[in-house]
């Protein structure tokens, strides 16, 4: 489906659609408030205008400190009774209702009708494929404008965003709802495809089932759990992820190394996750990714950049904590 003539850049969309403010949305208000837009809101609890007063103020000091947009307003936001008011010029829609699917294709069958050919109309959705959501709607072109945009909590501060189209999801969709997300400052990871739970979520999910093995088999404490992660792999994820920290780890062989002399250990009793067969392709296909995360710098410089990330992390953190007891 080509693009809609009238949708102009995304630098022109002044005022979002906030639908669902609760932690999730709210968060999404306070960012899109510091971006220096204008937000209007739906939420049907009767306590809605507290609940994101409280939440846009108290994370305001830290969208200040990160850096304020020119024209940021933490009171440009309005509340209106219906959604269709609240989409009412919006130039994007972030919907953030509950995690329950028949609710999610309620409303956002109720939110394509409501909005126009050129909007994007985005669910922050931590775990439901847009297919599924979108089951509820026969109009193809109110289907073609929905698209996920998975934030990660809390959204003010999280710079992640994750975009997925569904079956039915226009190609011009997916591509405007990213280039927007990257134009108000998030980071995004543009999915290819479907997949349940999307990708940081399953590897979150990941550790934290066999966290719960082990606390239920009195293997660890949760404390050392959390310590196994905020005093060792943790550290240097904020620089490098687990994918390019293996390929340190390989030494001046990288990523190729590390696999042909670790591959074994994959059947070692190490997860209660079966481990994939390390297949010729699936080695060449991580050592190939490796190098595109390297980006072509030598192995030395990704240590010294690896060492000053980890230094920098530990001395940030040391600091908050001693700032929080004083």
């Amino acid at each position: 489906m080509p693009e809609p003539q009238q949708a102009g850049p995304v630098s022109g969309i002044r005022t979002v659609a906030a639908v669902g403010t609760g932690v999730i949305g709210a968060g999404w208000v306070a960012y899109f408030l510091s971006r220096g837009l204008r937000v209007r809101a739906w939420d049907p609890a009767p306590d809605a205008a507290d609940t994101l007063r409280r939440i846009v103020d108290a994370a305001w000091p830290a969208l200040t400190e990160l850096g304020l947009a020119e024209g940021a307003d933490p009171h440009a936001v309005e509340l209106f009774p219906t959604v269709a008011e609240a989409v009412a010029g919006a130039g994007f829609v972030q919907e953030s209702a509950p995690e329950d699917l028949a609710l999610k294709r309620s409303l956002l069958a109720e939110l394509a009708a409501a909005t126009g050919p050129d909007v994007v109309v985005a669910s922050s959705t931590s775990g439901f494929p847009m297919t599924d959501m979108a089951q509820e709607i026969d109009d193809a072109a109110g289907a073609a404008r929905l698209v996920v945009g998975h934030p990660f909590n809390p959204p003010y501060l999280i710079p992640l965003v994750e975009v997925v189209g569904g079956e039915r999801t226009a190609a011009w969709v997916v591509s405007r709802a990213a280039e927007f997300y990257r134009h108000i400052g998030k980071s995004v990871i543009e999915m290819d495809r479907e997949l349940p739970g999307f990708i940081a979520n399953r590897l979150q999910e990941a550790i934290w089932r066999e966290a719960l093995h082990m606390v239920a088999e009195g293997e660890a404490t949760p404390e050392e759990i959390d310590r196994s992660i905020t005093d060792g792999p943790g550290l240097r994820w904020p620089v490098h992820g687990p994918c390019l920290t293996f390929h340190l780890a390989g030494g001046e062989g990288g990523m190729a190394h590390m696999l042909d002399h670790f591959g074994p250990s994959l059947k070692a009793p190490w997860t209660r996750l079966d481990a994939p067969e390390l297949t010729t392709a699936l080695r060449d296909d991580m050592v190939a990714g490796a190098e595109v995360s390297a980006g072509g710098r030598p192995m030395a410089e990704l240590v010294a950049e690896r060492d000053r990330a980890v230094i920098a992390v530990r001395r940030a953190v040391e600091a908050a904590r001693a700032a929080g007891r004083s």
